[in-house]
């Protein structure tokens, strides 16, 4: 139970009518989760209006409203707060609900169209062997506490969410959260008030044009990551992308670079590809990585990166570096009776043609390459024949 005073501390107040001073029992933004009690906070979403639940809500036992429009009809005893964005509203107040966890670790967040659960999912098992500190995970694939795993339904989860993880990470005695960070999540301010104190920009391609309308506004919803950033923290980004530089514009944090093509804070060579592995050269020192692919020479890069810049030794760090595993599903290879099969998690054109090329040169003309590609959902049609494309034009 907290204040209402307390929960909307961090939240711009239009408007308040009603007593601050009001006892809170749960916070939600779901008509149908309300309890007694409860602060509903109305959120306008691409599908439905949370403003048009406010009297369901108080009917099931809200007692506080956070709203982005009074009501016409207002109930006597239930407390209205008005705000200009209640998406933000929600991030602080989940924030405050679960006690701000994310200061109470190192938090890092990985934001880019391709490469974010690679390098999360890495850095995750990287940090774990290291010095054996408990770790945790919010990707696309599961949410990880330390060694306890729960399957994940968004990339990055809702406010209320994220920051009930981080609650339970930091009660676990979790020292370090990696989390991929979504350019939906960043424009609906689910991680608003998230403490990062480090973020990662991997690339940028097309993708979810369907939610932001064009290349020029998917940019900024990927910059805000980087706009949020303290002085203290540091923003890691690959320079050898488009719009690495519109990232880190007016990016209060420190800025570290990574590239395979161009001088960078930190620079990797690709000596050797097999199909078991890659040895890489990354400032100088070598590495043998079981993961494939000249994509993942960027990954790995930006793991090294963040290593040493959360004050890791980097001899250590590549001899750790060189036992992770392939995740899950990216560039995953299985071989057996002279065929060797590539699964891989390619939803972009410039991952498909990423995954397609780093497999021509393995092959080396020695075998065909059989395609099996697909676009599930309704979202971004448009790439569709680009993706079919790609695969025609490198596969026999």
């Amino acid at each position: 139970m907290k204040l209402l005073k307390d929960l909307l501390y961090g939240v711009r107040l239009k408007d308040v009518v009603g007593h601050t001073q009001t006892a809170i029992n749960n916070v939600c933004y779901d008509s149908r989760e309300v309890q007694e009690n409860s602060l509903f906070v109305a959120i306008r979403g691409t599908q439905v209006d949370g403003h048009d639940f406010i009297e369901k809500a108080v009917i099931a036992g809200a007692i506080a409203i956070v709203c982005e429009q009074m009501p016409k009809n207002t109930t006597a005893g239930i407390q209205y707060v008005v705000t200009r964005n209640s998406a933000m509203a929600l991030s602080a107040i989940a924030s405050n609900w679960y006690e701000n966890p994310s200061q109470e670790m190192t938090v890092v967040g990985i934001t880019g169209t391709n490469g974010k659960t690679t390098v999360s999912t890495l850095l995750f098992h990287l940090f774990s062997e290291l010095d054996g500190a408990s770790c945790g995970l919010l990707s696309t694939i599961d949410v990880k506490i330390g060694k306890e795993s729960i399957p994940a339904t968004h990339t990055t989860p809702d406010a209320l969410s994220i920051q009930r993880h981080m609650r339970t990470m930091a009660n676990a005695g979790v020292k370090y959260c990696f989390m991929e960070v979504s350019s939906h999540a960043l424009v609906q301010c689910r991680a608003a008030h998230v403490d990062f104190d480090a973020a990662v920009f991997t690339n940028i391609t097309r993708d979810h044009l369907d939610y932001h309308g064009d290349m020029n506004s998917y940019v900024k919803a990927k910059k805000i990551l980087f706009d949020q950033l303290k002085n203290d923290a540091v923003a890691i980004y690959n320079d050898d992308v488009k719009h690495s530089s519109s990232m880190i514009k007016d990016c209060k944090a420190r800025t570290k670079s990574y590239a395979l093509q161009f001088p960078s804070d930190y620079k990797t060579k690709i000596m050797e590809r097999r199909f078991d592995g890659m040895l890489l050269s990354i400032n100088e020192q070598e590495c043998w990585s079981r993961i494939l692919g000249d994509f993942n020479a960027y990954n790995l890069t930006a793991v090294y990166a963040v290593a040493v810049e959360l004050g890791k030794d980097p001899l250590q760090v590549l001899t750790t570096m060189s036992l992770l595993q392939p995740v899950e599903g990216r560039f995953h290879s299985i071989t057996g009776k002279g065929i060797t099969a590539i699964v891989d998690y390619a939803h972009t054109p410039d991952a498909l043609k990423n995954v397609l090329k780093t497999i021509e040169i393995l092959n080396d003309g020695q075998g065909k390459i059989i395609t099996v590609v697909g676009c599930g959902g309704n979202r971004d049609k448009g790439k569709r024949p680009i993706m079919a494309e790609i695969a025609a034009s490198h596969s026999d």
